[in-house]
């Protein structure tokens, strides 16, 4: 017998060019708006980021997640540690940066 696999509710593989599965994407809802969430992995993650929630960056080799507006641009896309995704609702509306903080 094989071993069962669990997969998100509403959650479908996706795949990118190549045929490699690159990520689960689910639907969620975020103040009166769908947005999509797609997980990344630690062999996803190649770039450096700089997550909204927490204002801190997101270095190459850490699984995050990716989330855009469901009728959004590509340019909407934004990368978040998955703990600050999780706490969203919790988090103050403008985070201050401080002076010698890189912009992006």
């Amino acid at each position: 017998m094989s071993p069962r696999r669990n997969r998100q509710r509403g959650a479908k593989p996706v795949e990118r060019a190549g045929g490699e599965r690159y990520g689960l994407e689910a639907t969620e809802e975020w103040r009166g708006e769908e947005w999509v969430v797609r997980q990344i992995g630690a062999s996803g993650a190649a770039k450096h980021y700089r997550c909204p929630g927490c204002d801190q960056e997101i270095p190459p080799g850490v699984p995050h997640v990716v989330t855009w507006p469901r009728h959004g641009d590509v340019d909407d896309r934004r990368h978040w540690h998955r703990a600050c995704w999780n706490a969203r609702d919790r988090r103050s509306a403008r985070l201050q940066r401080s002076r010698n903080a890189p912009k992006y």
